[in-house]
């Protein structure tokens, strides 16, 4: 019991320092790593075990692909191309990149959709003379509601699918109707709360629309060959199942093909410049917090508390799923979260009797997909796009994200409940 209430104390007191960032948050988050085996809630071996390298060498490949893509002045082509097909108005573009980010992230997965768009929306907000943080923000929205829709789309859904033998078509089937009602309204949401609040001059769009924007193509070459290694990374993802590879893996070679077709002298630069280094070390100590939580029996003794809570009742207890993960999620990182839940649910099955747990799996998908979007540290995409745009020189405060984000987050849980409900439960 001791054990578990340093493991609770410790990670309380990183979560305030995330919160207030009286200091830096990954040295909060990596202290209380280390904290935990210093504490000897659990040892060092079995800490670096709870480290997801998966996560962790997705992020460093498609981070160096994304750099590479940088020097060739891509985004900059597709920022101005994006923002000339919505005629420069602000409101357009939120919406228009609102529906391309889902789209991108049901088919890639969310980390590697952020990595994509957030340079593009920065690249448009700037041109426009408008702040991007509205922008920023409302695209990993966009990228946990469109991840959600399928099994390659969000880390959580990858792990519930192998733990449960759910297939691709499992996914598009139970979970994308619901996905494609939230994000309808979810831009609705967006345009009513944004239409009168970002004003740009007609000079201003004027400007954008006058744009030659195949002028900044600065590499032709290394684009082309870019795009071709793109290509085949992302038919690496769809296909991963029946390649037999991890994500990571897939990531990883693309990127080093890409630094050997790029110039020999810029593989420092661009690995410097681009992997951004502080987000992993952050993603590292957040695992293994989590992973001390659970080695001190946190989530093994939450189990019996859900089942006395929804007194064993299976249809109070899937949709309790959708708050309680939604929640948890949002504080505690909606990865690490559903890895300590898998085995929670399992546990809990004999108690309910009953032939098909797939509701309360596909709870959990919604709950911790959807509330990841709830804090900064509630999935991957967030801590990475917060980082993509602290090195722009945009700093994003925990609460300022949760002031963009709550609505819709707490729109889509709800939504989420009320699907599970009608769809599995109300005949």
């Amino acid at each position: 019991m001791l054990v578990m209430w340093i493991a609770l104390l410790v990670f309380a007191v990183t979560y305030f320092f995330i919160i207030t960032e009286w200091i830096n948050k990954m040295t909060a988050v990596l202290l209380g790593g280390f904290l935990i085996i210093l504490l000897q809630v659990t040892n060092q071996e079995i800490a670096f075990n709870y480290i997801d390298w998966n996560v962790i060498f997705l992020l460093i490949g498609m981070m160096i692909v994304m750099g590479v893509f940088r020097e060739t002045g891509f985004f900059q082509y597709a920022a101005i191309k994006t923002a000339k097909i919505a005629r420069g108005k602000p409101i357009r573009i939120m919406m228009l990149m609102f529906v391309v980010t889902a789209a991108i992230s049901a088919v890639l997965d969310n980390v590697t959709t952020v990595i994509i768009v957030i340079p593009v929306i920065i690249l448009i907000a700037n041109e426009l003379g408008i702040t991007p943080v509205p922008f920023i923000i409302t695209q990993v929205l966009a990228s946990n509601v469109g991840g959600t829709a399928t099994l390659i789309g969000d880390p959580p859904n990858i792990l519930i699918g192998s733990a449960n033998h759910l297939t691709f078509m499992d996914f598009i089937i139970n979970l994308t109707p619901v996905i494609l009602i939230i994000t309808a309204v979810s831009i609705l949401i967006l345009y009513f709360s944004y239409r009168h609040r970002m004003q740009v001059s007609n000079q201003r769009r004027a400007k954008i629309m006058e744009y030659k924007e195949k002028n900044l193509i600065t590499n032709k070459k290394l684009l082309l060959r870019a795009v071709i290694v793109m290509t085949v990374l992302m038919t690496g993802f769809v296909l991963q199942d029946t390649l037999h590879l991890h994500s990571a893996t897939i990531a990883m070679t693309a990127a080093l093909i890409l630094l050997i077709m790029s110039n020999r002298k810029e593989v420092d630069h661009i690995i410097t410049q681009s992997v951004d280094w502080v987000s992993i070390l952050f993603f590292i100590g957040l695992f293994m917090i989590v992973g001390g939580l659970n080695e001190a029996g946190v989530m093994r003794e939450t189990a019996p508390i859900i089942v006395r809570v929804t007194r064993g009742d299976f249809r109070i207890a899937s949709l309790a799923m959708i708050w309680f993960s939604g929640i948890m999620s949002s504080i505690l990182g909606s990865v690490p979260f559903v890895a300590a839940m898998i085995p929670m649910i399992k546990h809990m099955a004999p108690s309910f009797g009953v032939q098909s747990m797939d509701p309360m799996w596909w709870s959990l998908a919604l709950g911790a997909c959807l509330g990841g979007n709830g804090t900064i540290i509630g999935a991957a995409a967030n801590i990475v796009s917060i980082g993509i745009a602290r090195k722009n020189g945009y700093k994003i405060s925990f609460w300022q994200y949760i002031r963009y984000a709550f609505v819709i987050t707490i729109t889509s849980l709800i939504i989420s409940t009320l699907y599970i409900y009608l769809r599995y439960f109300l005949f």
